[in-house]
């Protein structure tokens, strides 16, 4: 099962298409067929894909990247490094994702499928700061190019668009690269990132963000060879609409003709969420997006054969123990983890660690995006293990965060356990030395059993309410909590099973009937 799709139902849809942290959209249309990925940083797998055959329905069929790489990098939690801003794209019967690492460089996976297999990652351009590629294979020419931006954190520099010739194999570039826009030239133009390019009407057009992604607004550029001189123009921005900062994401043209652009709008602990426009080119020739140049909240639905109303997935019963699609470790998983079994239900290790006190540090955590949306979660969880100080549950994870679940104490009794850690302010988020722990949201009762179901409410503004049932009836647990995302991560949603450092095995825990209910 997954939260209503944005299809109204009535031939229209509403924004966003996608309530959830889907950041950095881009997508392409291959036949019938739309595909959409989008941003993963530290989490694995990554490269998320996803399918549709009208742009509203979406479902996530798989992801390219299995592990991260260099793999050494990712052994702990990476949360805003990774994967930055990937482009998809179809050429020679191939598909092909090119992201950016920003402290490793560019890289790039092809697949004769869109479910793969897909190729190990290929480090196309090597250095740091270099993010947010975008290949182009000019069709006319037979040329192909290749243009990305920079992050100042890693490089020094931004606000500049860098292109390059590439082997028309996609296996590496074929000069130094050269400053094709350089946005501190354009008065009022900052942090210009994201581009993505075409061909079109014998231009070359780079669509690209700029301004911030709270507050900016999608530029369009254009030329007539791909190192320029080009020209710009804003073509979204949000006006007096409450979409803040609609930019960064992909062009796509329907088998009709009809012109569509998907963005992203960055919405605070919900991470970025996308939203489709309509588009069109004027009689000038420059693209006109969404209405007359800002978002649009409903709109017909594209010109496209219906579809049964459908969204990612976000419920799982765990099969044979095995986790969907929607989840995500954050970092590169190990064996044993996870154990698959003949029954029902998610079988965590109780994975010894010496940060038992902080999830923000572990990589064993299973995550799921968390909905845009009010929305009520729920879990069925079963903790057994004998060690004393195991605990597992379900979290609310970001920079802060909170989690409710069960855990064995000294002499045998396993308790309900309600715990949170603030905002660790000020402190990197790749941490190494010691930061503040959790501490107890609500006084601990017994789980008779070592059972308990567990919800969480997720109300307005990413706002919320624990509660349990450990026998006896659902109960509150704790003070309203707030949830936060991670630098450019939306919160998430995680399960996980831990136990202090020692040695051996220290038991498993059950996570049954995982639930996403939204709110009446």
């Amino acid at each position: 099962m997954a939260l209503p799709s944005a299809d109204l139902g009535d031939g229209t849809y509403r924004n966003p298409v996608l309530d959830a942290d889907w950041s950095d959209p881009d997508l392409l249309r291959v036949g019938d067929d739309f595909y959409l990925t989008a941003s993963s940083f530290g989490r694995a797998p990554g490269l998320p894909l996803l399918h549709s055959r009208d742009l509203v329905n979406w479902t996530l069929v798989g992801h390219a990247l299995q592990r991260l790489e260099p793999a050494r990098e990712f052994r702990s939690p990476r949360p805003d490094c990774g994967v930055w801003a990937p482009s998809l794209r179809h050429h020679d019967d191939r598909f092909w994702i090119f992201w950016g690492d920003p402290d490793h460089g560019i890289f790039q996976v092809n697949a004769s499928q869109i479910r793969g297999p897909w190729t190990r990652p290929h480090l196309v351009k090597e250095g740091k700061g270099l993010i947010d590629p975008c290949p182009l294979w000019d069709e006319e020419s037979g040329e192909a190019y290749l243009v990305h931006a920079w992050a100042r954190s890693r490089s020094g520099v931004k606000n500049r668009l860098t292109g390059h010739r590439m082997r028309p194999d996609g296996t590496g570039l074929l000069d130094e690269g050269k400053v094709i826009v350089d946005a501190d030239l354009i008065p009022g133009w900052f942090t210009l990132e994201g581009p993505k390019a075409y061909r079109h009407d014998g231009w070359f057009w780079i669509f690209a963000p700029a301004g911030g992604v709270e507050t900016g607004w999608q530029g369009a550029f254009r030329s007539r060879g791909f190192f320029g001189p080009y020209e710009e123009r804003v073509v979204l921005e949000q006006g007096d609409t409450p979409v803040n900062g609609p930019h960064q994401g992909g062009w796509v043209r329907t088998p009709a003709g009809e012109d569509w652009f998907a963005h992203f709008q960055q919405r605070g602990p919900y991470g970025r969420v996308v939203h489709l426009q309509p588009m069109r080119w004027g009689e000038d020739g420059w693209p006109v997006l969404g209405d007359r140049g800002t978002p649009v909240a409903v709109h017909r639905k594209p010109d496209l054969p219906a579809q049964p109303p459908s969204a990612p997935a976000t419920d799982d019963d765990f099969p044979g123990g095995r986790f969907g699609r929607q989840w995500q470790w954050t970092a590169n998983p190990q064996d044993g983890w996870a154990t698959q079994h003949s029954g029902d239900g998610l079988r965590l290790a109780c994975v010894r660690t010496v940060d038992a006190h902080d999830l923000r540090r572990l990589p064993h955590v299973l995550t799921q995006r968390m909905p845009g949306a009010a929305a009520t979660v729920q879990v069925d969880l079963r903790l057994d293990s004998e060690e004393p100080g195991a605990r597992a549950g379900i979290a609310v994870l970001g920079d802060a965060f909170g989690w409710i679940g069960l855990q064995r104490e000294p002499g045998g009794p396993v308790r309900l356990v309600h715990r949170f850690a603030e905002t660790a302010a000020g402190a990197p988020l790749v941490r190494s030395g010691p930061c503040e722990g959790e501490r107890d949201a609500a006084a601990a009762r017994l789980a008779p059993g070592g059972r308990a179901r567990l919800w969480i409410e997720i109300g307005a503004g990413a706002r919320c309410r624990f509660s349990c049932d450990v026998g006896g009836g659902r109960q509150p647990s704790g003070q309203v909590f707030a949830a936060t995302g991670r630098r450019w991560v939306g919160a998430l949603l995680g399960l996980f099973a831990l136990a202090p450092a020692g040695a051996g095995h220290a038991g498993a825990a059950t996570f049954t009937r995982f639930r996403v209910t939204p709110a009446p």
